[in-house]
């Protein structure tokens, strides 16, 4: 019966954002923008993901995954530039919509689709009348149009994007509630595969299986299933160690569905009871997160020494005597990254996906606790989206246990 649910979801789910949403998000910004805005779509790196993906910023604009691409935006034009067709490539990497095909602007949902080639000509043209250029200091392009433009104004339109992206739409959080369901559904099916000599790849492989049968595309970043001496390494991902009786394991998952991520992290024990060292460290921890969700509300600090949801839930943690070992944030935004983009001015408001996640990691004793969860900003508090997932160790224990 389960699996028919889960091919029943993974037919329905994830279309994604539909164009008028993204022409509606360029407009907004066409009006806040008094230059020309430059943001090029390509693969970018960073430690917590691999694979291809789209620069957020750009993605956030256009839909468009397609590598290569470039956004030309004024007040009163919006460009798409794509690559031209390379019949090389395409045998390798399999065929690309390019300018000129059929369908090309219904597809991309750009009137104007043109050939990368001609940036420079546009760009030209569109100095003439715009005194300003808004481009991203990473972007590849950034230098390059400093050279050929050293009278216009070079300017970062990284924070105003970043408080648009803060604040999600109906369909955004939509699609974040599914990819969280989804990463639920992969914590649950961890939890029924963890036992005493397994490897810790084995439960990274359960979870990444069942939000895949869910529909999702991928991992929002990879897995970290850390047992033992590994639950104290903040970003441990190798998950080749076999785990033992009687240790935690720190599992930090979260699927990626329809271009949207989740990301929700428990610690449980590997033989399905908690010692009591294990689950006074817990229970702190668990004290601490709910501390800071109670203090969600809009208007509040995200971060920050004083008035601040961190500084409540690091307060939580110093006062009990383990300040010293918490060693990250509480958390972070979540939408199109994992670690999502942010204006830091910014207070919380409605609309807004945190993560809420104290740790405690007591590298002497290998024991490492992090409980986190994905948090909505609603109009009067917080609504913990992944509340599914039980975080009492009770009901844990009972889940994980083996017959």
């Amino acid at each position: 019966m389960r699996t028919a649910v889960l091919i029943l979801l993974a037919a329905s789910l994830f279309a994604g954002i539909p164009a008028p949403e993204f022409r509606d998000r360029r407009a907004k910004l066409q009006k806040a923008f008094d230059g020309i805005l430059v943001l090029s779509g390509h693969g970018y790196a960073e430690e917590t993901r691999d694979g291809f993906f789209q620069e957020p910023n750009f993605h956030y604009l256009t839909g468009w995954t397609e590598p290569g691409a470039v956004l030309i935006l004024t007040a009163k034009e919006e460009l798409l530039l794509i690559p031209e067709r390379s019949e090389r490539t395409e045998r390798y990497n399999g065929k690309k919509l390019a300018p000129g095909d059929p369908g090309a602007e219904e597809r991309t949902g750009f009137a104007k689709v043109l050939p990368v080639a001609r940036f420079g000509a546009e760009m030209q043209r569109l100095m003439a009348d715009h005194g300003r250029i808004y481009v991203r200091p990473a972007d590849a392009r950034a230098e390059k149009l400093k050279a050929a433009a050293p009278l216009h104004e070079i300017l970062d339109p990284s924070n105003r994007i970043a408080a648009m992206r803060m604040k999600k739409s109906a369909l955004e959080l939509d699609l974040i509630r599914r990819a969280t369901e989804a990463t639920v559904q992969g914590h649950r099916e961890a939890w029924r595969s963890i036992a005493p000599a397994r490897f810790e790849y084995q439960i990274a492989a359960a979870m990444e299986a069942a939000y895949r049968a869910m529909g999702c595309e991928r991992n929002a970043y990879p897995p970290i299933v850390g047992s033992g001496p590994n639950s104290v390494v903040l970003h441990y991902n190798s998950n080749r160690r076999k785990m033992d009786s009687g240790e935690l394991v720190v599992m930090d998952v979260g699927a990626e569905c329809g271009g949207y991520a989740a990301d929700i992290t428990r610690t449980v024990p590997v033989n399905g009871r908690f010692t009591p060292r294990q689950r006074e460290i817990y229970d702190i921890v668990l004290g601490a997160q709910n501390a800071a969700i109670a203090a969600v509300k809009p208007g509040m600090k995200f971060r920050g020494e004083t008035g601040s949801i961190e500084s409540v839930a690091k307060k939580y943690i110093t006062d009990r005597g383990y300040g010293k070992f918490w060693l990250h944030g509480l958390g972070h935004h979540v939408g199109l990254e994992v670690h999502d983009s942010t204006d830091p001015e910014l207070t919380l408001q409605a609309g807004m996906v945190i993560t809420i996640e104290p740790g405690i990691y007591i590298a002497e004793e290998n024991l490492g606790v992090r409980i986190e969860d994905m948090i909505l900003v609603t109009e009067t508090g917080a609504q913990v989206i992944s509340s599914a997932l039980p975080r009492d160790p009770k009901e844990i224990e009972k889940l994980v246990q083996k017959p």
